[in-house]
């Protein structure tokens, strides 16, 4: 078969040359390029028109076979499958006539949902964003800045340690404890906070910490107050726990109180780095803030949003920093720090509350993965040794 495979192989230099043709290989039996027929290309041919080695190609073609895509025939070369020898335009081919020898009698969804997801707009992100020039697409991380290094030697230390593979096992409700310590005494104390391990829970990022808070603690009844111009999406997630939202304005100093504040059950800010208007709460806004709270038996949610990155040379202690009678719920997480596709947050508040979330989240998702846990603790350790 005489298809010029460097046509469409642009191979990248960060990733393995075995990787790169095993994908495009791959993508190429579901395209139905090859034919049912005839063998593919030999490891010699394949190898020469790709400029890899041929034991490169001879990898792949092993791969493909043990994962069933090719079937390997002595003295004559590798095959399609037997399930991949249909090309695509067949297979739906296949599926068109069968749905019209069979009439559909599928339930009616729109009918049973007792939540209509329409009433919260679509996050839409063009799939190609790391190509515009200026690629400034909101909550991507510049893939070239990752420490790529430093993460791949925390995951080899997860998984070359012998004596340690726990991540491998059901954990039911517990995080890994190593990265609550990290989170305990390396992460909160550079934002003035000072919690016990009983404290801390590890969430798949801030999103999902304020999900869980709000259908423990929210319902028709509760009202919240909200910075103006805020964050959506928290908007939306208080909205689906059929909470009242009661819009408060933001100016240079952050949220302004208002005469709704003394009605407000809870108060969800961002008072680090505002979003969207990037904005700090003063000093004063924040112990008038812990004032209302205290008064009206309020409960804060801190979304520490973006400190990490605040432009200030002397960031201010977390609203959490300040809290003396445990009023303030602190949420964070490592998505604008490192990376949002490690989906890795954190939960700080009284034991009692932690103890409630953290059955909910069982019940939800049992517990954010462990390697990912363990990946991420043995990196803040790394970082911080560094460092120093």
């Amino acid at each position: 078969m005489a298809i010029n495979y460097s046509c469409f192989i642009e191979f990248d230099s960060k990733r393995s040359l075995q990787e790169q043709v095993r994908e495009y290989l791959v993508k190429a039996i579901l395209e139905g390029v090859f034919s049912a027929d005839e063998a593919l290309p030999s490891c010699r041919k394949l190898s020469s028109q790709l400029k890899v080695s041929r034991n490169t190609v001879s990898l792949v073609y092993e791969g493909l076979a043990d994962d069933g895509y090719l079937i390997s025939k002595p003295r004559s070369g590798y095959y399609l499958s037997e399930k991949y020898s249909l090309r695509l335009e067949e297979v739906e081919q296949e599926l068109d006539h069968f749905e019209a020898d069979n009439p559909s009698n599928a339930p009616n969804w729109s009918h049973r949902l007792k939540v209509s997801t329409d009433q919260f707009p679509r996050i839409v992100k063009p799939s190609h964003w790391s190509c515009y020039q200026y690629p400034f697409i909101y909550g991507q991380p510049s893939i070239n800045d990752f420490p790529l290094a430093q993460w791949r030697e925390s995951t080899r230390k997860v998984i070359a340690d012998p004596n340690d593979h726990g991540w491998l096992c059901d954990k039911v409700d517990k995080d890994v404890e190593l990265l609550v310590e990290q989170i305990r005494t390396r992460v909160l104390p550079q934002r003035g906070i000072h919690a016990k391990s009983d404290e801390i829970l590890i969430t798949v990022g801030s999103q999902n910490a304020l999900y869980l808070v709000s259908q423990l603690l929210m319902d028709k009844h509760t009202r919240v107050g909200v910075e103006n111009p805020g964050y959506k999406e928290a908007n939306n997630i208080f909205s689906l726990a059929q909470a009242q939202l009661h819009p408060h304005t933001v100016d240079q100093d952050g949220l302004m109180l208002n005469e709704l504040s003394p009605m407000c059950d809870y108060f969800y800010v961002t008072p680090s780095h505002q979003a969207p208007t990037g904005v700090t709460m003063s000093k004063q806004r924040r112990q008038d803030l812990l004032q209302m709270a205290q008064k009206n038996d309020a409960i804060i949610i801190e979304d520490d949003y973006d400190s990490d990155s605040n432009s200030e040379w002397a960031p201010l202690p977390a609203l959490k920093a300040l809290d003396k009678d445990n009023r303030v719920i602190y949420v964070s997480s490592f998505s604008k720090i490192l990376a949002p596709g490690l989906r890795l947050g954190y939960i700080v508040a009284p034991e009692e509350l932690i103890y409630e979330l953290r059955t909910l989240r069982r019940l939800m998702y049992r517990h954010p993965p462990s390697r990912v846990q363990m990946e991420m603790a043995h990196f803040i350790s790394q970082a911080i040794t560094t460092a120093s």
